[in-house]
C-alpha cells in the first residue's frame, strides 16, 4: 500500500484525541447503530443466512486457492471481449499506469465511481500531481473530497460528518470544484441531496474518461460487477468513452453463477437491503453502446505477500460490506481516521499490517485495536475470523519472524516497545512450567495484597493506565480448594 495518512500518529495516541470529541462520537453511535440494527432485520429475513455465508466463504477460499489460474482466465475473458488488462505490482506502477491512460486521451479530468482500491493506492493525488482533476461522484466521497478531508467508513466514508456540517461544505466549497451551491441551502437531507445532484450533473455530462474499482470481476465471463445505491456509479460506467477500473486481485469469483451468493448477502451486510439499486455489470467493450475502450488494472499491491500467510490470508475474503465496523465498539468510540488507513475498523486491522508490513509505528499499533469481543466475525458474510487473525498479528509484532515481503521469505524483527512484553511472557511461561515457583509466587502476591500498587511501574503504566488493575485474593486457589476440599477427598 501506499504510506499512512499524512501526520497520523499510532492508533492508541489518535484513538486517545478522538474519543474526546463528542460530536464525533454522537455522530458516529447514531450512524453505526442505526445501520446495524437495519442490517440485523434484513438478514433475519434469509433462514440460509448460515448457508450463504458459508458457500461465500468456501467460494472466496477456492479462488484463492487457485488464485493464479483464474486470474489468467479472466485476462484471457476480457482480452476476448475487447477490453485490455493491466499488471500492477504495487501502487506507484498502477499510479504510473492509469495517468498514462488518461493522457493517452488527451482529457485533463475524469469522474470516479468509489474506489477503496484507488484510495489504497493514493490514484486522485497521483493524478492531481500530473495535472488531472479527478472527481469523487458518490454523496459521501464528495463531501470527503470537497471537505479537504479523509473517509473515515468503507461504506459511508462521510459518516463522521452530521448534516449542518455537510451543508456548510457544499456551501463553501462546491463553487471551488464546479457548479456552486443553491442560495440558502438547509441541511434537510432532500436539499442536500439534490445541491450534489446539480452539481455532478454537469460533470458526467462533460466527463470523457471514467475511473472505477468493482465489486467482483467473474473469471468465466470477464464481466465487472458494481454494486451502489445512488446512480452516479451507473453515470460513470456507461457515459464516458474511455472506462479505466483498478481492482485488486483478490476480488475476483470463478463463475458467473457464484454471483447468486455475493448478491444476496453483501446488500444486506452493506445497506441493509435485499438488493442493491443499482447492479452495472459490462464486459469489455460493445459498438455504440456504452465505453468503447476498457482498461482493467489488476493490482497486487501486497496482496500475494498476505496470500502466502496461512492464517493471514483469510483477510482476502472480505468482499467490503463493512458490518464489522458497525458492531466493533473501538471504532463507534475512536472512527476511522485512528485507523491511519483507508480501511477503517476490525478488517482494517488486519488488512492494512499485512498490505503494508508491521515495521511502521501505526501498522504495530493496528492489531491492537480491538478488544478481541468477536462480534465482527459474528457479522462477517464471508466469516472472517478477525479475532484470530490480530492474535496472529500481535505475535508477529511481539516476536517477530518469518513473513513474506514483496515476494521474498524474510525473517521480521520484533517491533520496538514490547521488550517487556516478551520478558514478562518469557517469566510466566518458566513459572507455568515449575508449579513449586507458582505455588510460592502465588502465596507472596497474596500475602503482601496490602502493599500492591494500584498501578504498574515503568513500561507497565502503558497497560494499567486504561485499566483496574485486579486485585489478588486473600488466598491462592490452590490453598483455598486445599482447605476446603482436599481433606474431604484424601477422607474418601
Amino acid at each position: 500500500m501506499s504510506g499512512t495518512f499524512v501526520g497520523m500518529p499510532a492508533f492508541p495516541k489518535a484513538a486517545h484525541d478522538a474519543v474526546r470529541n463528542t460530536t464525533l462520537r454522537a455522530n458516529l453511535k447514531h450512524a453505526t447503530h442505526t445501520i446495524r440494527n437495519k442490517r440485523a432485520r434484513a438478514v433475519a429475513e434469509l433462514d440460509d443466512w448460515a448457508l450463504l455465508r458459508e458457500a461465500g466463504k468456501q467460494i472466496k477460499d477456492h479462488t484463492l486457492r487457485h488464485l493464479d489460474t483464474y486470474l489468467v482466465q479472466l485476462e484471457e475473458a476480457v482480452t476476448a471481449a475487447g477490453g485490455i488488462v493491466h499488471w500492477a505490482a504495487d501502487a506507484d506502477e498502477a499510479n504510473r499506469i492509469v495517468t498514462r491512460l488518461v493522457k493517452e486521451t488527451g482529457e485533463t479530468e475524469v469522474v470516479k465511481v468509489k474506489s477503496m482500491a484507488t484510495q489504497e493506492i493514493g490514484l486522485n493525488e497521483a493524478l492531481e500531481e500530473a495535472g488531472i482533476a479527478a472527481y469523487e461522484t458518490d454523496l459521501a466521497e464528495l463531501i470527503v473530497q470537497l471537505g479537504h478531508d479523509r473517509p473515515s467508513h468503507i461504506l459511508v466514508p462521510a459518516i463522521h460528518r452530521n448534516r449542518g456540517e455537510i451543508r456548510d461544505i457544499f456551501t463553501k466549497e462546491m463553487g471551488q470544484w464546479g457548479r456552486p451551491a443553491p442560495e440558502g441551502l438547509t441541511d434537510t437531507p432532500a436539499e442536500l441531496a439534490e445541491a450534489a445532484r446539480l452539481h455532478l450533473r454537469e460533470k458526467f455530462l462533460r466527463a470523457k474518461v471514467g475511473i472505477s474499482g468493482a465489486n467482483f470481476m467473474v473469471a468465466e465471463t470477464g464481466t465487472l460487477v458494481v454494486v451502489e445505491s445512488e446512480g452516479n456509479g451507473r453515470m460513470c460506467l456507461t457515459l464516458p468513452e474511455t472506462l479505466i477500473s483498478v481492482v485488486g486481485i483478490e476480488k475476483i469469483i470463478p463463475t458467473w453463477r457464484d454471483l447468486e451468493v455475493f448478491l444476496q448477502t453483501l446488500p444486506r451486510s452493506s445497506t441493509a437491503e435485499r438488493m442493491n439499486p443499482y447492479t452495472s455489470m459490462w464486459t469489455g467493450t460493445t459498438d455504440t453502446d456504452g465505453p468503447q475502450a476498457f482498461h482493467l488494472v489488476l493490482i497486487d499491491n501486497g496482496r500475494t505477500d498476505t496470500l502466502a500467510d496461512e492464517v493471514g490470508r483469510q483477510a482476502l475474503r472480505c468482499i467490503r460490506c463493512s458490518a464489522c465496523l458497525n458492531v466493533c465498539p473501538v471504532y463507534e468510540r475512536a472512527g476511522g481516521h485512528a485507523y491511519g488507513s483507508v480501511y477503517p475498523g476490525p478488517i482494517g486491522a488486519i488488512l492494512s499490517p499485512q498490505l503494508r508490513g508491521t515495521t511502521s509505528e501505526i501498522d504495530a499499533s493496528l492489531p491492537y485495536a480491538s478488544s478481541l469481543c468477536g462480534a465482527c466475525y459474528e457479522v462477517c458474510p464471508v466469516a472472517i475470523d478477525i479475532p484470530e487473525v490480530l492474535v496472529h498479528l500481535r505475535e508477529r509484532v511481539v516476536q517477530g519472524g518469518p513473513a513474506t515481503r514483496q515476494g521474498n521469505r524474510v525473517v521480521l524483527k520484533p517491533a520496538k516497545g514490547h521488550a517487556a512484553e516478551r520478558a514478562a511472557m518469557r517469566a510466566a511461561g518458566w513459572a507455568f512450567v515449575h508449579p513449586g515457583a507458582l505455588r510460592a509466587g502465588q502465596r507472596v502476591a497474596s500475602r503482601t495484597r496490602r502493599f500492591h500498587p494500584r498501578t504498574l511501574p515503568g513500561p507497565g503504566r502503558a497497560w494499567s493506565a486504561t485499566r483496574d488493575l485486579p486485585q489478588v485474593p486473600a488466598e491462592p486457589f490452590r490453598d483455598w480448594w486445599q482447605r476446603t476440599h482436599g481433606k474431604k477427598e484424601s477422607g474418601k
